[in-house]
């Protein structure tokens, strides 16, 4: 039975208790800060020793950062170092936000992630206006949209889909991860409408306040 007095070693994390494990979480750590976009289990699988778990590698990141100013979160379908979530509205304050979509072009992403792949004539056709090239450039240079091949359609349009930079920037993991159009454009049920009470036929009608009515003098 070890002596209370004597001092204890420090609790030392299991990834830390493992020299192999902590090599490769400083190289998830280092690759996930390097890479622009969300790191795949796939991309770090290249550089982590043959037989590696890089599903492992990354979860454990996450837990390491968990409860962090800076916490690695699922996304993109990968993983990418974000704020913590419960900081945002004090990070705003000095933190310049990037400038927000027009409502046309919102509008237009929306079709394309819930309909896609879809056309240019079927986003017009479910928006029920026009759509300027310009809307669909402004996507493109957004990197939110792609070209997912063409429709076997007369005159073959372009169909469109969401990368994985929408992913990204929305928060998502993936696809599945989208609200249901069901929820976006549910209306609360109406409440009914009480009909007005008719007065009651048996109730007299009550006198003036002064007493009956009399005759005028003459």
């Amino acid at each position: 039975m070890p002596d209370p007095t004597e001092p204890q070693p420090p609790d030392v994390p299991p990834a830390a208790a493992d020299p192999d494990m902590e090599a490769m979480l400083r190289l998830a750590e280092a690759m996930a800060f390097a890479v622009a976009a969300p790191l795949t289990a796939r991309a770090l699988g290249h550089l982590l020793p043959e037989g590696a778990d890089a599903d492992a590698v990354l979860t454990a990141l996450a837990a390491r950062y968990a409860g962090r100013g800076v916490e690695l979160a699922q996304v993109g379908g990968g993983w990418q170092f974000r704020t913590a979530p419960d900081l945002a509205a004090r990070l705003r304050r000095v933190v310049q936000v990037p400038r927000r979509l027009p409502r046309v072009a919102m509008e237009t992403l929306a079709i394309v992630a819930y309909h896609q792949p879809v056309t240019r004539p079927e986003i017009e056709e479910i928006r029920g206006a026009a759509l300027s090239q310009a809307t669909m450039d402004q996507l493109l240079e957004a990197g939110l949209i792609q070209p997912r091949g063409r429709k076997e359609t007369p005159g073959r349009p372009t169909m469109w889909g969401t990368t994985p930079a929408f992913l990204a920037q929305f928060g998502l993991r993936d696809l599945r991860d989208l609200p249901r159009r069901e929820d976006l454009f549910m209306e609360p049920p109406a409440q009914p409408m009480q009909p007005a009470q008719p007065p009651a036929a048996d109730t007299p009608a009550e006198p003036p306040p002064d007493g009956p009515a009399t005759e005028s003098e003459p």
